[in-house]
């Protein structure tokens, strides 16, 4: 699928959802977000679909318990050449993905898929007593095989279906922190490997919940960018403007899930508006950063419950209707 499939100014989401039951959460998502639904996942009814047992999954060495707990007894034992389990996506953290896939197949407009980073993954196996070197190697290629794995399982399914796949990278916030074992040139290369392993298959995307070094994650070559409006973009503006004019697309994380939200969308408008000057005072091209745009929560909505998820997509839906009537304004002002 090529950018240009894309559905311009769109709502989607960033994953996780309350509810505690599939067929509701898919049903939610296809209902709230048609142009580009994403697959949810459910942890509140399975533990397993929390993003790092469900990412750590099938990793030799790794045991991942029913309640989403992660241990590594024996660090030592950790080998990056042992194959990645559960190739067929069969198993219990992966069960709303398979839901998700059966429900959307025969749909020709895209939908949006999630995978859990290399770099998150990492980290896990790090802070478990795994030496740098050997943690993200593993996880590099565990992301690379379960990417493979997931485009064969979207095949089997919904084979008419375009896909964009999102790298959840919560372990790039804050950039290169001196808690992160990685130079920056590894770190692309990590995260482009896993990318490379999507891109016959998909359109793919890195999602960062909070501040990063924006220009290392654009080196590693997402066709899509997942930024929370709020987070300092001024450095890395010449990067997203490069990014942007190559037709690379930017989902703003354009409505907060760490607090109440009210209830009209003005105060986020503003922000996302005030969010593009800032950009725009430092090269990027207004037209492009909406006609170019996406809109989603800033995070996953596991912790909140489903009336308080529903606002929150109500909110992203109307601030894609004003991007979209910007756009439209653009487009009939040089009498497209």
């Amino acid at each position: 699928m090529g950018l240009d499939a894309l559905p311009l100014g769109a709502p989607t989401s960033v994953g996780s959802l309350p509810h505690r039951d599939r067929a509701e959460a898919i049903a939610f998502v296809l209902d709230r977000t048609p142009e580009l639904p994403a697959a949810p996942t459910v942890p509140r009814l399975d533990p397993l679909e929390m993003m790092v047992p469900q990412g750590l999954w099938g990793v030799a060495g790794v045991e991942v318990g029913p309640d989403g707990s992660c241990s590594v007894p024996d660090p030592g034992a950790l080998d990056p050449s042992a194959p990645l389990g559960d190739e067929s996506l069969s198993g219990a953290p992966f069960a709303t993905w398979r839901a998700f896939l059966a429900a959307v197949a025969g749909r020709t407009e895209p939908v949006k898929l999630q995978l859990t980073g290399p770099v998150t993954l990492g980290m896990v196996l790090v802070d478990a007593g795994a030496p740098a070197d050997v943690a993200f190697e593993v996880t590099a290629r565990a992301v690379a095989a379960r990417a493979r794995h997931l485009l064969a399982l979207a095949e089997r399914l919904a084979p008419a279906t375009p896909l964009l796949v999102v790298l959840d990278e919560p372990g790039l916030v804050g950039g290169l922190r001196p808690d992160l074992p990685l130079p920056g040139d590894r770190v692309v290369d990590v995260l482009s490997g896993a990318l490379a392993a999507l891109e016959h298959g998909a359109t793919t995307g890195v999602h960062i919940c909070g501040p990063a070094d924006w220009r290392l994650v654009l080196q590693a070559g997402p066709g899509v960018l997942s930024v929370p409006v709020g987070a300092d973009v001024t450095g890395s503006a010449g990067a997203i403007g490069s990014f942007l004019e190559r037709g690379g697309r930017i989902a703003w994380g354009a409505v907060p899930t760490d607090g109440p939200v009210g209830e009209q969308p003005a105060r986020f408008w503003r922000q996302l508006s005030a969010q593009w000057c800032e950009l725009v005072q430092n090269g990027c091209d207004p037209v492009l950063l909406r006609r170019q745009a996406l809109v989603t929560p800033v995070c996953g909505l596991a912790l909140h419950d489903e009336a308080q998820a529903d606002h929150v997509f109500s909110l992203c839906r109307s601030l894609a209707e004003r991007i979209h009537d910007q756009v439209t304004g653009i487009r009939l002002s040089v009498g497209a």
